[in-house]
């Protein structure tokens, strides 16, 4: 073979192999953006992993995959969204996430709103709030948010006085009665329920106390009122894109699904949740 056409031969040949990169390239690129498009990923924590686990499959049928992933704490869901590592996270409620940003300065904000539950006050030892003898031990959550929640639950249920029941923020210092000398035991919100066989009186979550299977949420001492600032939300960047509106769908179906009504019954108790949407 002359050696002009071995020349124009290998030249095919290189322009061949390199088309093949170039096409190779843009596929795998669609394959992503397919990928990115189609799967949604939510990080949440424990009790709600049944009930999102429900939603994820009714909307698989409209081409939504969805990938849940598990948080054993309160902080990292939050930081798994700022980071882009996850699409958005469902375990906080407004008060909670307004006072994340304030700390941490995230780009964070609400999707959508999902369900919200009451939170009381529970005693194995007492069947009533005036049995609770003086310096009787109240377990009550750490966190900033939760622990404010309880305090103003214990104001109103008339155990003791804070300064103002509708600081969001209020901490034991805040306290200006305490008539039976009530000592506070700060534990983390979820540890609550597991106090229950101790202390003398916990604020307990329903959720966390059907997990635990310590007791019946509905036999509270006390429950608060309903109050929709509570309602767990849809969390997202600020820039977040919702492509293919999967995020939008997945809220849909959550807010619409009659299995999920139920699910919020077993899980929390009838009477005990909320449609924070409404």
């Amino acid at each position: 073979m002359p050696i002009s056409q071995k020349k124009a031969s290998r030249n095919w040949l290189i322009g061949l192999v390199v088309l093949i990169l170039i096409l190779s390239l843009f596929a795998y690129r669609y394959i992503k953006n397919q990928q990115h498009d189609d799967t949604l990923t939510i990080g949440i924590s424990p009790p709600y992993a049944e009930l999102l686990q429900t939603v994820a499959k009714q909307v698989e049928s409209q081409g939504i995959h969805v990938k849940l992933v598990e948080f054993s704490d309160w902080q990292a869901p939050n930081v798994a969204v700022q980071n882009r590592d996850i699409d958005a996270n469902f375990f906080q409620q407004s008060v909670f996430l307004k006072n994340a940003i304030k700390q941490t300065g995230y780009d964070l904000h609400p999707f959508a709103i999902g369900s919200g539950s009451h939170v009381g006050l529970y005693s194995k030892k007492y069947k009533s709030l005036d049995q609770l003898p003086e310096h009787a031990r109240v377990v009550i959550p750490s966190d900033p948010v939760n622990l404010a929640r309880s305090l103003i639950l214990l104001d109103r249920a008339g155990l003791i006085k804070i300064k103002d029941t509708s600081n969001e923020l209020s901490s034991k210092q805040d306290i200006i009665s305490n008539p039976k000398n009530l000592d506070f035991i700060e534990v983390e919100g979820p540890q609550t329920a597991l106090a229950y066989n101790d202390a003398d009186l916990i604020f307990g979550f329903p959720h966390y106390l059907k997990m635990a299977k310590i007791t019946d949420p509905s036999t509270a001492l006390f429950l608060d009122q309903t109050d929709k600032k509570y309602a767990i939300l849809f969390v997202t960047r600020s820039d977040y894109q919702d492509h293919n509106d999967k995020l939008k769908k997945f809220v849909s179906a959550f807010q619409n699904s009659a299995e999920v009504k139920k699910i919020l019954d077993q899980d929390f108790g009838k009477g005990l949740w909320f449609e924070g949407w409404k």
